[in-house]
Formats: structure tokens, sequence, C-alpha cells
């Protein structure tokens, strides 16, 4: 995209006295347009300049003026075309500063976010995913993961090819690509036509090695248990889990360690197997020892996860069929009735005290309840005197 601005349109470099040294970018200001900063002013001059090394220093420029100013991001946005030209000339040392000044750019601003991928900036990112540079790779990689969390890009990055790319990172690349490209998968799993191009790819072995090695509790893991979440809704994808080696064992272990929106995925994906064949995925879900994890979730997950871990424990019982009303499916029956069924003295004694210790908590629950219904069921003249009001000791 060309921009209407020639060199000859912004004043010539500003002069700065060593009084204005170490003043940030924002505190700098041009008299005739107040509100943009000198230092912004200066950047787009040399960036129109036609000189690739004076464009190369434009670009760390902008780079780090966008780095954590929002403000800047919009006042630089018309950088993005000159700034998606450079990152097709055949030279790494005009690339790589284009590409982290562009992935600066986007940063928390939806417009450049559009705009990047209007000027064509795809065509040079995808192509960088396949070079055999790491960091330009993991830099493209990054760049992906920025551009896909706008609703409007995320069709056009998968029409482009992306897809099996960043799958092909999923395998091969560094770690800090890795983690990368599965939160922009993840980002891409949002758009409905995206999961089945995301699913022809065969992702799930690479998602779960992945998570095998990431720490439980990290981004990179919710991530992963967010998009095998999505995944599990098809068939495919559901046995890609259960016969990859460990793959049901490490969701159970997001399940029992992981962040609360990443145990939330987990519970899902467990859940959505189940439902789908409960007779082909209760075994495989309870070899993994998941009992004392849903237990917790019942207690202690979000208002999501605590529902899905009761119905998941409903279905990994013996009988799928609901009991009478005279013997209530209450959640300790249910788990007496899965913990008379584990191999292992191990499970099975995590398991009840899992369950002493969640019946515990829910009576001391429900005691606070009733001391708090008294209390407001107790006339006002009832009440003790705030001196005769006794102590907790």
């Amino acid at each position: 995209m060309e921009s209407p601005h020639s060199p000859s349109s912004f004043p010539s470099s500003p002069s700065y006295s060593s009084s204005s040294e170490g003043q940030s970018a924002d505190g700098i200001f041009d008299a005739d347009e107040p509100r943009t900063p000198l230092a912004v002013r200066r950047a787009l001059q040399l960036l129109y300049s036609g000189d690739p090394e004076l464009q190369v220093q434009a670009a760390r420029d902008i780079r780090r003026l966008t780095k954590t100013s929002p403000r800047c991001r919009r006042q630089l946005s018309e950088a993005v075309g000159p700034l998606v030209s450079m990152l097709r000339v055949d030279s790494p040392e005009s690339r790589e500063p284009a590409l982290f000044a562009l992935l600066n750019l986007a940063v928390k601003d939806e417009k450049n976010k559009i705009n990047i991928v209007e000027a064509g900036a795809l065509e040079p990112i995808i192509s960088f995913l396949k070079s055999e540079d790491l960091n330009l790779q993991e830099s493209a990689t990054a760049s992906l993961l920025t551009l896909s969390a706008s609703s409007t890009n995320k069709p056009i990055i998968s029409a482009s090819g992306a897809i099996p790319l960043l799958v092909d990172i999923l395998r091969d690349g560094t770690p800090q690509a890795k983690a990368d490209a599965v939160m922009a998968l993840s980002n891409l799993s949002t758009y409905p036509n995206n999961l089945s191009i995301i699913l022809q790819t065969n992702p799930i072995p690479f998602i779960v090695n992945i998570l095998k090695t990431c720490k439980k509790s990290s981004k990179t893991a919710e991530k992963c248990c967010s998009l095998i979440e999505s995944l599990m809704e098809y068939d495919e994808g559901r046995i890609a889990l259960t016969l990859e080696e460990g793959g049901v064992l490490a969701v159970v272990e997001v399940l029992e360690s992981g962040t609360l929106q990443s145990r939330e995925h987990a519970v899902g994906a467990l859940l959505t197997m189940c439902e789908s064949d409960r007779c082909k995925y209760r075994e495989p879900i309870l070899r993994e020892g998941v009992i004392p994890g849903l237990l917790e979730l019942t207690v202690q997950g979000t208002p999501k996860s605590q529902p899905k871990a009761r119905t998941l424990l409903q279905l990994l019982r013996e009988s799928p069929y609901p009991r009478s009303e005279i013997q209530p499916d209450t959640l300790e029956n249910i788990v007496c009735n899965i913990i008379s069924q584990i191999d292992g003295d191990d499970q099975s004694g995590k398991a009840k005290k899992m369950l002493a210790e969640m019946v515990q908590v829910s009576m001391e629950q429900s005691l606070r309840h009733l001391q708090q219904r008294a209390l407001v069921c107790t006339p006002t003249s009832d009440l003790p005197i705030a001196s005769e009001v006794p102590s907790k000791s």
C-alpha cells in the first residue's frame, strides 16, 4: 500500500540538545503539531527517505516507540505500508527490524492488525515460516500469533495457507516458536471453518508433546487444552488423542494442576469424549486416574468446570442409567461406585481421601451458610451488643 506522503512532506530531522536526552519519546513534541511527538515524526521521515540504512534505523525506532505506548501505535499507523515493503527486500538487515516494528504496531491495536494484513504482509511472513533462519521463523510465528487475534484476519490467515506451516512449527520449531504456534492455532480455531482445516493436519501428536513438556500452569498448557477441547468435537480428534501415547494422561495432568481456565478446558475435552461415546472412552479416561482431579473441580473449579466435572463423574460410574429416587444420585454415591472399580490401591486411596475432604468442605460451607441465614433471621433487638459478642478463640 503506497503512502500519500513523500519524504519532502516531513520536516527535516529535529536536532536534540543534551538537555533532552533521557526523555521519553512521548515527552518531546513539535510546536506546530503539539499532539505528535518529534520522535514519531522523525521515524516517519527516515522511513520515507528511500535510504535503506535510514529505513532500518526508522524500523528500529518504531519498534522501540511502540513497545509500550498505545498512542505511538496510533500515531505510527501510517508506517505500516513502508514496513511491509521492507519485508519483501531480500536482506535480513531490513526484514527483521521491519517485522519487529510491525509486530509491536499490531499489539493491542485491532486497526493496525487489519491494516498490516491488508497491506500484504502475510505473503512474506508465511515465507519466513519456511526459513532455515530459526530467529526469523520465531519472529514470523510471533507475528501470526498477534495478527490471528483479530477476528477479521482469521479467515484470511487460514486462506493464505498458514495453518499447515504452523503445525510444522509445532513439530520442528524452537520451544518459543512451538508455544507461539499453538497459541496462534488456538486463536484461529475459534473461526468455525478453520477447525476442520487444523484437524486435517493431524496436529494432536505435536500438541500432546508440547503439553507433556510444558509447565502445566502455563499459558501454553492452557492454549493446548483449549485447542484439544475444540478438536474433541470431531471423531478423528478423539481417536487421535486416545491413540497417542500419554495423550489422555497429559490432559488429566492439566485437569489436576493447571490454571483454573486450563482445567476448565481439560474437563471439557474429557467430557466431550465421554458424551460422544461413553463405552469407548470411559476406560481410557478412568485408567489415567482422573477421579481425584474431578473431585477437586466439583468444589474448587470455575462455575463452568464444576458442573462439567459432576457430569463426567456420573458418566464414569459403572451404570450410565440414573438410579431411582429412593437411592438418589448423590455425588458421594457416584464416586463410591467408581472407587469400587478402580484398580490399584494408590488411586483408590487417593480418591477416597479426596472424597472425605470434599465432604468435609461441603459440610463446613453448609454450616457457614446456616449460620449466616440464622444471623439474617435474628431480630436486631435479640443480638448482643458489640462488647458482648464472644471472641472466636
